[in-house]
């Protein structure tokens, strides 16, 4: 049995963008004939999978969150998995402890009690994340923890070019994979439900909807964004912008904001919507966004925004630019003036908008689908096991 421990310290199923990814990894790896433990938390949307076991640690204090990023709650729930994971390899015979974020180094302490082959995955740049003391003191152990999983395990897959870049900086034998994001979903949008969405989000027959989605975290750019609004809908009456994502606490404060400025009127804050669900909304919006302040990986809504066939504006950054380039999107500078300017100017364009989007789709069905991302990903998982020959030909799946 090609059985692998695939361990997420984060919550699965939930609607952002390190449960996403595993759910895809877990399905490519069931697809190619692998048996998966997946390890997880035991918060978030309970999902059955054909050829996967999801197995939760325990959740003594009855958590329902946590926040995004390193964080002391964390720790005490990496130490679970620890614990859960020593357990389940005096159990089972892994060919492969495949570990994400933090959980690397959890992988690489598995994969010498047990014998296995071990991956890293590395999700995100940790300096998005800078924000208070006690954070940086958590980021700075992060990265040094870091680089010593870099130098232990078999191979490190990176979720973009930055990252790949930044391991191999760290000079190492180790070999770094770039498998790259793919959309949030599999499911194609239904044109009659993307006719009643859009009927449901105009106010106005010929409203120009504009879409932002994510969560509020700073390097997302929201507060960008919300400072661009004004402007925007001053000169251009018939702008709609449809914010999804955010808590309740986040939308009222951001509400409060646009209120003062007389322009709350022109913003609709739908919250989240389930990744099967938002294709059918982006496919109905006019123009998507993605004002992205910082990172040096692609933002997953990208990869959504170029499915759906639809304009973009983004701000002029590395992120951003790993993807896009002025065929694909208008690209601001990370200033609300300009950012207000780039996206008036494709609401009067609409021949513009048109062709981007056709230029984003087509490169959605030539490179960013699932079908690419589980081809790599089998790549990577051969080149571990073939450094022991008779695993290569038994239990490696043909290329």
């Amino acid at each position: 049995m090609k059985r692998i421990l695939l361990i997420s310290p984060q919550p699965f199923f939930q609607w952002r963008g390190s449960p996403i990814r595993v759910s895809f990894n877990i399905q490519a790896l069931a697809e190619l004939g692998y048996t998966v433990d997946l390890l997880t938390l035991p918060i978030g949307e309970r999902r059955e999978i054909e050829g996967v076991t999801i197995i939760r640690v325990a959740n003594p204090f009855g958590f329902k969150q946590i926040p995004i990023g390193p964080s002391l709650f964390k720790i005490f729930f990496d130490v679970l998995i620890l614990f859960k994971g020593m357990q389940l390899i005096r159990k089972n015979n892994y060919l492969l402890i495949h570990g994400i974020e933090e959980a690397g180094m959890i992988a690489v302490l598995l994969s010498l009690l047990s014998g296995s082959k071990s991956i890293f995955e590395k999700h995100s740049d940790p300096s998005s994340y800078k924000k208070g003391f006690l954070k940086n003191i958590l980021l700075s152990g992060y990265a040094l923890i870091e680089r010593i999983t870099v130098k232990a395990v078999d191979a490190v897959i990176c979720t973009g070019a930055g990252l790949t870049k930044q391991v191999d900086d760290m000079q190492t034998s180790t070999r770094a994979f770039h498998i790259f994001d793919i959309p949030s979903s599999l499911v194609e949008p239904s044109p009659d439900r993307v006719t009643r969405v859009r009927e449901e989000l105009q106010q106005q027959k010929d409203e120009i909807l504009i879409t932002f989605v994510g969560s509020f975290a700073i390097y997302q750019g929201v507060d960008l964004l919300i400072a661009s609004i004004p402007q925007v809908v001053q000169t251009c009456p018939q702008a709609r912008f449809i914010i999804i994502g955010g808590t309740a606490e986040q939308i009222d404060e951001r509400k409060n904001i646009l209120q003062r400025q007389g322009a709350l009127d022109a913003v609709s804050f739908i919250g989240m919507v389930a990744p099967d669900t938002l294709p059918n909304y982006l496919s109905a919006s006019d123009i998507l966004l993605s004002p992205r302040l910082s990172g040096v990986n692609t933002p997953l809504k990208l990869l959504d925004y170029l499915k759906a066939g639809r304009s973009i504006v983004a701000t002029d950054v590395e992120a951003n630019r790993l993807i896009l380039n002025e065929d694909l999107a208008n690209l601001a500078t990370p200033d609300a003036s300009d950012m207000a300017q780039k996206i008036i100017s494709l609401i009067e364009n609409d021949s513009t908008r048109e062709a981007m989007g056709k230029a984003g789709r087509k490169l959605y069905e030539s490179t960013y689908n699932f079908h690419n991302y589980t081809k790599k990903l089998e790549a990577c998982y051969t080149f571990v096991l073939q450094s022991s020959p008779s695993e290569v030909s038994s239990n490696a799946p043909d290329s």
